[in-house]
């Protein structure tokens, strides 16, 4: 009956092996631990929130600054004249990546949903001229009403940075919500909100 032996282990093999769990070892000492991380986490979503605030100049409570703009067809709209119905103004431009996303939900989402209700919806492209803003809607194929901001006349009454942006504004023309940039939840609470007060 043959017996097997066991072989040894090579000296070698065995120092590689303590050496390769020492490198990992000082690797995950080297990491920061989940109670250093989340202070700077912290940190850096509190200075966003800080710049959000301090760069938004129509806040909640508000009445919503009174502007007249020119529509991509050439009609104007004046905001003042939308008393009595709820209004969502939202600055956005061409180039910026948020902004694209939003908008591939207006149609569906905001201008079909709420059609023959007390709503208007008023996209304003901040800070581009009519034929960049003719251009994208060719691209896209967006046929909803645009407005436009070349000179930032309108967004300079809003806000002093940021894009995406919506302002919220209720029938007695107080701005209600105010959002920065583009996020699906956020997206998803701005539409119930008009839902709720189209319901008031």
């Amino acid at each position: 009956m043959a017996i097997r032996t066991r072989k040894k282990q090579s000296p070698v093999r065995l120092w590689l092996l303590v050496a390769l769990l020492a490198v990992v070892c000082a690797i995950i000492f080297m990491l920061p631990t989940a109670n250093e991380a989340i202070p700077e986490v912290a940190a850096e979503a509190e200075q966003v929130e800080d710049e959000t605030v301090a760069t938004t100049l129509a806040k909640v409570g508000m009445q919503a600054p009174d502007f007249t703009v020119t529509m991509f067809d050439g009609s104007s709209l004046t905001l003042s004249e939308q008393k009595g119905k709820v209004v969502l103004v939202n600055f956005w431009a061409t180039w910026c990546p948020p902004c694209r996303q939003e908008l591939m939900r207006v149609q569906s989402d905001i201008v079909d949903r709420f059609a023959g209700q007390p709503f208007v919806f008023i996209p304003i492209s901040r800070a581009e001229e009519k034929e960049t803003v003719a251009a994208f809607r060719e691209q896209m194929g967006y046929t909803f009403p645009m407005g436009l901001d070349p000179d930032r006349a309108i967004y300079d009454r809003y806000a002093s940075n940021f894009i995406p942006r919506n302002f919220l504004i209720n029938s007695e023309g107080t701005v209600v919500a105010a959002t920065v940039g583009y996020e699906q939840e956020e997206f998803d609470a701005l539409i119930a909100q008009i839902e709720t007060l189209l319901n008031q």
